[in-house]
């Protein structure tokens, strides 16, 4: 595959004939508190991706990332883009139908929760056709919900400088499951003025550094193992 592993980085020389497995990040650009980037999910996704890849052989590629997702329950604050669950279910589909002309398998290694309905949905149908995608969600067991202790310490290790220490503060800690009736009824910001859910005081960049590591283990086994489920998912 030659001297990169990023598809954007290659002319179409090196990828022709390889028949490569491709890793896509899918993040979003939505509001992560006031001490992280919008493009967080974004950021987390690449990094389990390029990690996977590395474990995986020479011939599986990192795709660009799809930086939009939905983000409906963010749109309250500004910087928030989302594209909504149709739209992303679309593009995904076109994505897999274009890339599978030429790429043996594709995962679209998911950063952001909004995005599941659509990742389903697209990797589903494009399964119906005969083609070879599924995806994996970056999730870390036991995690907070958003922008709190898991985002901010992945952050903390991946871009220490794109996260505004001073900026940080407790958010609401409530379990998901009691906030969800707020969130479906006026999104992420009925239930937190900032945006966080969690509590990122607790954040370090070493406990980053082991969810990172954990997260690209799973990815490298679930790939390998290539066992998708119901809706594309890897098991």
């Amino acid at each position: 595959m030659g001297d990169s592993r990023e598809l954007g980085r290659l002319a179409h020389p090196r990828v022709m004939g390889a028949a490569p497995t491709v890793l896509v990040p899918v993040g979003s650009t939505e509001q992560h508190g006031p001490h992280l980037p919008l493009d967080t999910d974004t950021r987390i996704a690449a990094a389990v991706a390029a990690g996977a890849a590395a474990g995986l052989g020479e011939h599986t590629l990192v795709a660009p990332p799809v930086c939009y997702g939905s983000s409906g329950e963010h749109q309250d604050f500004p910087g928030t883009v989302s594209i909504g669950t149709a739209a992303l279910t679309e593009l995904l589909v076109e994505y897999g139908r274009s890339a599978c002309r030429w790429a043996d398998r594709l995962v679209f290694v998911n950063g952001h929760g909004g995005n599941l309905e659509a990742l389903a949905a697209a990797a589903g149908r494009l399964r119906d056709e005969g083609r070879e995608v599924a995806w994996f969600g970056c999730t870390v067991a036991g995690g907070d919900a958003h922008a709190g202790h898991t985002e901010t310490s992945l952050l903390l290790h991946l871009a220490p400088v794109a996260v505004r220490v001073g900026e940080i503060r407790p958010g609401n800690t409530e379990p998901l499951a009691e906030l969800m009736p707020r969130l479906r009824a006026g999104g992420v910001g009925a239930v937190n003025a900032d945006g966080v859910l969690g509590d990122p005081t607790t954040a370090t960049a070493e406990a980053g550094a082991r969810y990172l590591a954990a997260m690209v283990a799973d990815c490298t086994a679930r790939v390998l193992r290539w066992q998708p489920g119901p809706g594309g998912m890897l098991t």
